[in-house]
């Protein structure tokens, strides 16, 4: 069945690519609306092709993007914002869709692949940040990395930091779009929860702020994936205020009975914790003197000194055994990189955009856990996990803020009720259908698996962790109801919420991927 769809698929394309328009059809339109000079990338015209690796390298379902995409008829490294209209502008003259990338990492590669004609609009030259200390406040571009503002507000105070991800070399507009978890969500919320104001080029190439675009496309865009509705150019966030000096600590455990009951037992304590305290437990493969085994690391930001952290620890989580030695005391900056296993390295290795995976690729997925998950399926994801060379199940706890915060505040709905997210990701290295296959239902086996011990009607799932799996993703006009499947699970009872913002700023469906939000009426 799935070999008819590629060759139903294959015969589409081939119907359609001589219409599709060519580089200097793009070009001379740009120069047409626009007298400022565009800054291109050169592509030949579409066909067929597996894009090389930057940045991440997806793994999509039904038809895999790794080997089905067409190649964009150009990319785009806009300097001006004026050039993102003269983009938007053409794209819709010339009946192409619009790609808008700022870190790359989307799991599934939406960002800059597409099955039906596209440019790429990147926004890697617009990523100035500029930090109002007075106002506790931050504007930035969509095309700055998460490192490159820890990085700014590093170097401007020692006590503010913003509360996002860990991972430097991600995108801010893709980041604070679909959420943003990070260490600093049980005391401050996610990145979304964060933004106050935002810079929105809409279909029709205008700019709109929070007062002109309207509350409702502003609740969008904070958590309902922003290129659904445009381009947004700017973020203004608030900064989160952090003690000068912070304590991280790691605790590694190996395989075996003793590391399933910590597992199981951190899934009563982690929520529960104190606010100031985040720790997440990471369950991979250890190999040691060429035998394969598992092991869960424990990873942890304090808010505070070690001679609080530790008495707390004593009291709430002995089982893990705590000892100060086993503690370090850092900025928060040398947090990030402490969790980014940088430390020790120079501030300025935040600023490295060129995060490469030239010969690694990926399939995620994820859930979120509302009750305790008995302690013999951690025995069997250990069994599971000795059949693969690099899988990956990191748990991060909720409570503290994001029990706080109405699931309606935001597209984001997975709040109250929630006791930890669950990513799960396998990794490979040959880019072929057989071997892609042989990992993806390794990965879908492991996620049906846990069905019985997770959310249900519908299973939760994080946006920011992009899967295709979820339901119908072959047509990017897909309708309202088509869209359900998957837009439940990522958005519960928003959905038709995004749905109506949708139809206001973008009616005609403009900016759309496979799983973009469809117009609702």
């Amino acid at each position: 069945m799935r070999d008819l769809a590629l060759c139903l698929f294959l015969f589409f394309l081939a119907k359609h690519v001589s219409s599709v328009p060519t580089k200097a059809q793009f070009q001379s339109c740009l120069s047409t609306i626009s007298k400022t000079p565009t800054n291109l990338t050169d592509h030949t015209d579409s066909t067929l092709y597996s894009p090389s690796l930057a940045l991440s390298s997806p793994s999509s379902s039904f038809l895999n993007l790794n080997f089905t995409s067409l190649k964009p008829i150009l990319t785009l490294k806009p300097k001006t914002e004026s050039e993102i209209k003269s983009a938007i502008l053409c794209s819709k003259k010339l009946g192409v869709q619009v790609r808008t990338l700022s870190g790359g990492h989307d799991y599934e590669g939406l960002s800059y692949l597409s099955l039906s004609p596209f440019i790429i609009i990147n926004l890697v030259n617009l990523r100035s940040i500029n930090i109002n200390l007075t106002e506790e406040t931050a504007w930035i571009q969509s095309g700055a990395t998460l490192g490159e503002l820890y990085y700014k507000i590093a170097k401007t105070s020692n006590v503010h930091a913003f509360a996002a991800g860990i991972c430097p070399s991600v995108g801010v507009g893709g980041h604070i779009s679909g959420g943003g978890l990070g260490t600093l969500m049980r005391k401050h919320g996610l990145a979304s929860d964060n933004v106050v104001d935002a810079r929105l080029m809409d279909v029709n190439g205008r700019i709109l702020n929070r007062r002109t675009m309207g509350e409702d496309v502003f609740w969008a865009l904070r958590g309902g994936g922003a290129a659904s509705f445009g381009v947004v150019l700017s973020w203004k966030v608030k900064l989160a205020r952090v003690p000068e000096k912070v304590t991280c600590f790691i605790s590694q455990h190996p395989m075996g009975a003793s590391m399933n009951k910590l597992v199981h037992r951190w899934q009563y304590i982690g929520p529960e914790l104190d606010k100031d305290l985040f720790i997440r437990a990471i369950i991979d493969n250890n190999v040691e003197g060429g035998q394969r085994g598992v092991k869960t690391t424990f990873q942890a930001l304090f808010l505070g000194g070690i001679d609080r952290l530790i008495p707390l620890m004593n009291q709430q989580f002995p089982e893990l055994g705590l000892r100060a030695q086993d503690c370090s005391e850092m900025s928060w900056i040398e947090s990030t990189m402490f969790f980014n296993w940088k430390s020790g390295q120079p501030l300025e290795v935040m600023l490295n955009r060129d995060l490469r995976y030239e010969d690694l690729y990926y399939k995620a997925k994820s859930d979120f856990v509302q009750k305790p998950v008995p302690e013999h399926v951690f025995e069997e994801v250990t069994k599971r996990f000795l059949e693969k060379e690099t899988p990956l199940m990191i748990l991060e706890p909720w409570g503290g803020k994001m029990s706080e915060i109405s699931e309606t505040e935001s597209p984001f709905p997975h709040r109250r009720g929630n006791l930890y997210n669950v990513q799960y990701m396998v990794k490979w290295r040959v880019n072929e259908v057989e071997e892609m296959n042989k990992h993806v239902t390794w990965m879908r086996m492991l996620y049906d698996y846990m069905t019985p011990y997770v959310s249900s009607s519908p299973r939760g799932a994080y946006l920011n962790y992009r899967d295709l799996d979820l339901g119908n993703n072959t047509r990017t006009n897909t309708s309202f109801e088509d869209a359900r499947e998957w837009g439940e699970k990522y958005y519960r009872g928003n959905f038709k919420r995004l749905g109506l913002a949708k139809g206001k700023i973008d009616p005609t469906n403009f900016f759309r991927n496979e799983q973009s939000i469809p117009p609702l009426f």
